[in-house]
């Protein structure tokens, strides 16, 4: 540059240094005032001493584009704005430092939850209507004290009517889990179709199978209808056939929601 500037026997702008040498601004301004500090005079080259090697500077804006002004005071617009755009790295540095800075949660605040122990009042006395409700059903239609494993173990006896309401009910309960389930545990929306409706369903015929029994228990009735009883005992193998289809999709990998 010191000879360009003996060439040109005037000082170069900064855009004129920018553009011969490749350089961003900071570094031809750096350089530029390194020869005005070490003495060099363009109008008499001559007559100067030795210009030390010159250190390079590092600069965020290597790859500036330079600018058609002829001297460095036109780099701007008038306006304050540079019309010299930086680099992708010169950029990054102020939209960083002023970026605003978003607030952190306190990692030991917790949101107000809901209390849960009502759910358990509720809960238990739904059982004990249901349970009855369903056992009663089940003793109308058929369901009664049977032997689990006989020839092995006599003794062992229990009431087949049980398995009512902990199949009808129990069922409804985890398909209404799959219906609500949040997006992160992976319910496919298959899965979830087929949760819905067949949770409506089952609480749907729960509530069916209480009407029948209390309004037979009311009329004195002994022994069910033969169109109940039909279809009470058929009442387990739909549950594990949806409990099983629920589940295998549940299972398989698909769109979430």
């Amino acid at each position: 540059m010191r000879d360009r500037a003996a060439e040109l026997r005037a000082w170069p702008s900064r855009n004129q240094v920018m553009t011969e040498f490749r350089v961003g601004a900071p570094k031809a301004k750096a350089a530029l005032a390194a020869l005005r500090e070490a003495g060099f005079d363009p109008t008499n080259p001559t007559a100067t001493a030795v210009v030390p090697v010159l250190h390079a500077v590092p600069d965020l804006a290597d790859h500036a584009a330079p600018s058609d002004s002829p001297d460095e005071t036109d780099a701007t617009d008038g306006t304050g704005t540079s019309d010299v755009p930086a680099s992708p790295d010169a950029q990054d540095v102020p939209a960083a430092a002023s970026s605003p800075v978003s607030p952190v949660a306190d990692p030991g605040a917790r949101r107000p939850r809901v209390p849960r122990w009502p759910l358990l009042l509720i809960a238990a006395g739904a059982f004990v209507s249901i349970w009855g409700g369903w056992v009663g059903l089940g003793e109308l239609t058929g369901f009664g004290p049977i032997r689990l494993l006989p020839g092995i173990w006599d003794e062992f006896v229990i009431n087949s009517a049980i398995t009512l309401p902990i199949g009808v009910e129990a069922y409804a309960a985890f398909a209404m889990w799959a219906w609500l389930a949040p997006t992160s545990a992976g319910v496919s929306r298959t899965a979830r179709r087929f949760a819905r409706w067949s949770a409506i369903g089952a609480l749907a015929l729960g509530a069916a199978g209480q009407i029948a029994y209390h309004l037979m228990v009311a009329a004195g009735v002994s022994h069910a209808p033969w169109p109940i009883t039909a279809f009470v005992a058929c009442l387990p193998v739909v549950v594990l056939g949806c409990g099983a289809a629920l589940a295998h999709l549940i299972h398989r990998p698909g769109e979430t929601v």
